[in-house]
């Protein structure tokens, strides 16, 4: 169970082959990669801040709550922060419980809360310039499910 935020990129197989090792009483591993894209066919290189001792402890903070409400046997969140090109991966999420539904739910929870509510900063830089990113509304929608179910 823990928080990994970093500016290297990362091997999102490597890390569900070593999540996933050795789990003899778990049911079902999930996990979500989410990756940086190109927006409308332009090269754009997203940039993410974090405070260190704050991010981290408010998403670990998340993940424990998932873990409780899930059952969850363990959970993984990998981050990136600092620049990022399209097409390198930026977060790593994946779960581990006795049964699937369990790890599905958990998984998509803590992206939800990631993309949405999670203590990062995030700015585009394209040939537009610079820009700070929000959540949207999509964003806020997703993570509000979670609220009343």
């Amino acid at each position: 169970m823990s928080v990994v935020l970093q500016t290297e990129p990362f091997e999102p197989g490597a890390l569900l082959t070593a999540f996933a090792a050795g789990r003899a009483e778990t049911g079902a591993v999930a996990s979500f990669t989410g990756l940086a894209r190109a927006e409308q066919g332009r090269a754009v290189a997203l940039e993410l801040e974090a405070w260190p001792g704050f991010t981290d402890i408010e998403i670990a903070r998340i993940g424990e709550t998932a873990a409780a409400r899930w059952g969850l046997q363990d959970w993984l969140v990998v981050h990136r922060t600092g620049p990022i090109a399209p097409g390198e991966a930026i977060v790593f999420v994946a779960t581990a419980a006795s049964h699937r539904r369990e790890a599905f739910e958990a998984c998509d929870h803590l992206m939800d809360y990631l993309k949405s509510r999670a203590p990062f900063w995030k700015k585009e830089h394209g040939p537009d310039g610079a820009r700070w990113i929000e959540p949207t509304d999509r964003d806020r929608t997703d993570a509000e499910r979670w609220e009343t179910t």
